[in-house]
């Protein structure tokens, strides 16, 4: 299968199935000397982990990291850093079902046509457990970008069905398993997506990322634009029918005159560029918007054919997410911090002699 890498000094490789023996990545491009263990990988990965909580899918994964190779004396060395996160709570029978089933709204029908074969088990290699390894891939993405320029990658779920936050806190986002930034609806959250579980149905969800100390200057004029790498990877995430950069579609409706981001010898009046101009970082913090979809594994039965083009009608069982965007920021974080890293090391190597450029905007 093709298409697993992304990125051009930092490339990201991931391979492996849902219901597989492991899920593992290879990080290739990372500078050499960043200090590195499994203990680091630990706290986004259960950020991201399905079975935490009872608004998520009931699978439980240890989801421990095994650094298998670029990693000498707790630090990088500059060669490929090897993970391997091997599947522990993978039930392959819960799909035995549907192996000779295309269900409607997955990658089934898609699969069978591109490939000839499917994995029915989980859905295989368009499983959400893929994702993993990306917020695993990340963890090193973060931490040097923190170390070498400051910059912070956080997000918060913005969306949850008709469900908007009245109110914003950073600090309430990692204080509830919604990463909802409104700690004083959680309760009527919980209600929400308890009722929705016991419907047997689904809803989608809208997640906001943004990224904090990007310096002006990353990214490509034209092919290579930041914001374009940002949403290819933003759209390649699971269940991503929509991005937006800044204030995306919301543009349609405003004037020439309220949109353009004024700039003032103390700073930008105003961000909806999302922090990059000409697919350029403008020094802004950059923001993103994902959009997901309801997931289409749920209990409701619904009309599809089997491989022989019989009717048939399909009732997904097993353990899934009644909203799949509740997981989500970690992994958009993820895809933001990764397309960030490759554009700083990518700047670095065109544009490192250019030196200290002045006025810089505030």
């Amino acid at each position: 299968m093709s298409s697993n890498a992304f990125g051009k000094l930092l490339t990201v490789t991931t391979f492996g199935e849902s219901h597989g023996p492991a899920i593992g990545c290879v990080v290739d491009g990372c500078p050499p000397g960043l200090v590195l263990d499994a203990g680091d990988f630990a706290s986004d990965l259960a950020r991201r982990a399905t079975g935490k909580s009872r608004y998520t899918s009931q699978r439980r994964e240890a989801d421990e990291v095994e650094i298998l190779s670029g990693v000498y004396e707790g630090a990088t060395t500059g060669t490929p850093i090897a993970l391997l996160i091997r599947n522990t709570d993978a039930r392959s029978k819960d799909y035995s079902e549907i192996a000779r089933t295309f269900r409607p709204g997955h990658a089934d029908y898609t699969y069978w046509h591109k490939y000839g074969v499917r994995d029915p088990r989980g859905g295989g290699r368009s499983s959400a457990r893929e994702t993993t390894m990306r917020v695993a891939a990340a963890v090193i993405a973060k931490k040097w970008l923190a170390e070498h320029h400051g910059v912070r990658v956080r997000g918060h779920l913005s969306a949850l069905g008709e469900l908007t936050p009245r109110a914003f806190d950073w600090d309430a986002v990692e204080a509830n398993p919604f990463f909802w930034p409104d700690a004083g609806m959680v309760s009527e959250l919980e209600a929400y997506i308890t009722a929705l579980r016991k419907s047997g149905d689904s809803v989608g969800a809208r997640v906001d990322v943004v990224a904090e100390g990007v310096p002006p200057g990353w990214g490509e004029p034209v092919y290579g634009k930041l914001d374009a790498e940002l949403a290819s990877a933003l759209m390649s995430i699971n269940a991503v029918k929509g991005v937006e950069i800044g204030d995306g579609f919301a543009a349609v409706s405003q004037k020439g005159s309220e949109h353009r981001d004024e700039i003032t010898a103390d700073g930008f009046l105003s961000n909806h560029a999302g922090g990059i101009l000409g697919g350029i970082s403008s020094g802004q913090p950059v923001r993103a918007s994902i959009v997901l979809k309801p997931t289409s594994s749920i209990l409701i039965p619904g009309r599809s054919v089997d491989l022989d083009g019989q009717p048939t009608e399909v009732v997904t069982k097993g353990r899934h997410d009644p909203c799949v965007g509740i997981r989500a920021t970690p992994i958009a974080e993820a895809m933001m911090a990764l397309v960030l890293m490759d554009h700083a090391l990518r700047h670095r190597a065109q544009c490192g002699d250019v030196g200290d450029i002045r006025p810089r905007i505030a």
